[in-house]
């Protein structure tokens, strides 16, 4: 395995491979390996001949007041993590390598305008430009994301539809701790008394998806998660809503493929879930 720093020596090391017909895929994350990330990776491994991961604090999708600077990093555990599941290489650029006197951005309409685009202004036009860098940078054939930044998986596809881009994007499941709280790597700020509080997340998921599927209506799907982390006294709710599952449009009925999806504070920590439900 190879921790590469610089643009030019990734591509210059992907080259040969290429040139053989081999297959990339690449899983881009903001480090902090978890086993969510490890999950993606094997997949990766598993459907390639090469596998590129990429360990970037991406700048440009953070909001000023966001936790940039505060942002978990740990490249050596991550490099570990990495070097088990037998990653190739590991792109770990500096913010000065991938961003030189920017004016150029990726940005999409509309499908940014709901959910954690509504909530966190330029979030998305930071992730489209960064997976769009990396997306041409490495010449992947696929790249892996998780379910559980939904809204996300949804745009990266769009774009690469509208954009031509010939690179197959993945999405995989979310993964949960066994007490059913989605990992991610924000809930290393979380205090004990506030981990156990974080549970109304997937407990409201939960629910929601068994009333989804018994054929309640949405109203009662989306008061009933309500009530359940409304009775968190640690939880305040950013939303809970409902959209069409490709569009990322409002949705007033339950009768088609929709993503029901949360963003809770838990004291100062903004965590995220979902389920999709297909009619």
């Amino acid at each position: 395995m190879k921790i590469v720093k610089s643009i030019d020596e990734l591509r210059e090391d992907l080259k040969r491979y290429k040139l053989e017909n081999k297959s990339i895929g690449l899983v881009p994350t903001m480090g902090y390996l978890h086993e969510g990330h490890a999950s993606l990776i094997r997949r990766a491994r598993k459907e390639n001949d090469i596998v590129v991961v990429s360990d970037f604090v991406n700048p440009i999708q953070f909001g000023p007041k966001e936790d940039l600077n505060t942002y978990p990093r740990d490249l050596e555990a991550d490099s570990k993590i990495c070097e088990e599941i037998g990653v190739d290489f590991i792109f770990a650029p500096e913010s000065s390598e991938m961003y030189h006197d920017r004016k150029t951005f990726v940005d999409i309409e509309e499908m940014s305008d709901n959910l954690c685009g509504a909530k966190r202004p330029g979030h998305f036009r930071g992730v489209c430009t960064v997976c769009t860098k990396l997306f041409n940078i490495t010449g992947a054939n696929k790249a892996y994301f998780g379910q559980k930044d939904a809204q996300q998986v949804a745009i990266i596809k769009k774009v690469v539809e509208d954009l031509n881009i010939p690179i197959e994007i993945i999405a995989c499941p979310i993964v949960r701790e066994d007490d059913g709280l989605a990992l991610s790597s924000r809930n290393t700020y979380l205090s004990k008394e506030e981990r156990k509080a974080a549970l109304c997340l997937s407990k409201a998921i939960f629910k929601g998806e068994e009333l989804a599927k018994a054929g309640a209506s949405l109203d009662e799907v989306l008061g009933k998660m309500e009530e359940i982390i409304s009775a968190e006294d640690l939880a305040k709710i950013d939303y809970i809503s409902a959209v069409d599952l490709e569009t990322m449009e409002d949705a007033k009925d339950i009768d088609g493929d929709r993503l029901i999806a949360i963003a809770v504070y838990i004291g100062k920590t903004r965590l995220i879930d979902n389920f999709i439900y297909r009619a």
